[in-house]
């Protein structure tokens, strides 16, 4: 059995997600190895100290912009060259669109949304969510392969293992000859951790009121090292940008602090963030749904408590 990782990685150094996968990958005792196609890490050490014994990478400065159709050429090359039994990615914007596309192209079983990987000494069964939260259920495969596996990220550990020597192959592809050509992408302006990778979200409500009294969550996210999200309430209403959005149809996060500030609780935002390690809420309304998902809980105006948890966070913080 063989194991092909999808590395990602963000400003040269590889994502945790990613980290996540290795480490698991590394614990079912199987032989692995990994791939990075258009934004390539230049992060070997990182590679070397997780156990990687071969990489295969696609450097083209032409990769730089994600392409569903290229890159799904890119990742073939290598599923025929490594005979790979198994393909494990990180849950992103980009992977969601490309894995179920590999799948369909290889006639591939497909698992997404992965919240728990075991390995049973002879495949990997994936524990995941159903009806928004509601249940979780346990699938396996039965003989497709190669089998490609999407989980969420963090929800695993990262840790490295012991180190080795990792063998670079660098690969070429002709891509003169594709039908889609991806002329710009228009990113945010935000310089913060993306939200599924956050380790600590500070997420706000219409109980902040309006959207200048965002900056206090930007604050507060500013003094913890956190990323700032919101309720689709407040990205329908044009406080704050879609990309910020938490929930059903916004981004499914699981970091090991969230702190939801004047959010009632619909059942949509608790699908999407109730994998989180801790919840604090904070709310006016004590009989609101989100006290019922809490670690933590406080009555009270966002507007009057996140202050006071700025100044208290920065007092502990500065000792």
């Amino acid at each position: 059995m063989s194991i092909l990782v999808y590395i990602e990685s963000a400003n040269g150094k590889i994502k945790s997600s990613s980290l996540e996968l290795l480490t698991a990958a590394k614990k079912s005792e199987q032989s692995f190895f990994t791939l990075a196609i258009g934004s390539i890490t230049s992060d070997i050490k990182t590679l070397n100290d997780y156990g990687v014994t071969k990489h295969f990478e696609f450097k083209d400065e032409k990769l730089s912009k994600y392409n569903p159709e290229i890159f799904a050429q890119a990742f073939l090359e290598v599923i025929k060259e490594s005979n790979a039994d198994v393909i494990l990615g990180s849950s992103s914007s980009s992977t969601k669109d490309l894995f179920p596309s590999i799948a369909a192209k290889i006639s591939s079983g497909f698992i997404a949304d992965g919240t728990q990987l075991k390995w049973d000494g002879a495949r990997f069964n994936v524990k995941k969510p159903m009806y928004a939260g509601k249940c979780f259920c346990t699938v396996e495969f039965s003989k497709s392969q190669p089998q490609m596996i999407l989980m969420r990220p963090n929800q695993m550990p990262a840790e490295p293992s012991s180190k080795v020597v990792t063998e670079v192959i660098s690969k070429n592809l002709q891509i003169n000859d594709f039908k889609t050509k991806v002329l710009e992408i228009v990113k945010g302006t935000s310089e913060k951790l993306d939200l599924t990778e956050a380790n600590i979200i500070v997420s706000g409500g219409r109980g902040m009121q309006g959207p200048e009294n965002f900056k206090l969550l930007e604050d507060l996210a500013t003094t913890l090292g956190a990323s700032v999200g919101a309720s689709r309430a407040v990205t329908d209403a044009g406080w704050v940008s879609h990309s910020m959005q938490v929930g059903q149809t916004g981004k499914t996060v699981a970091p090991s602090l969230y702190i939801a500030c004047g959010i009632s609780g619909a059942v949509q935002h608790l699908a999407g963030m109730s994998d989180s390690k801790v919840i604090v809420a904070i709310n006016k309304d004590p009989e609101a749904p989100i006290f019922k998902k809490a670690t933590y809980g406080i009555v009270g105006d966002a507007l009057e408590i996140v202050p006071l948890l700025n100044a208290e966070f920065k007092k502990l913080l500065s000792l």
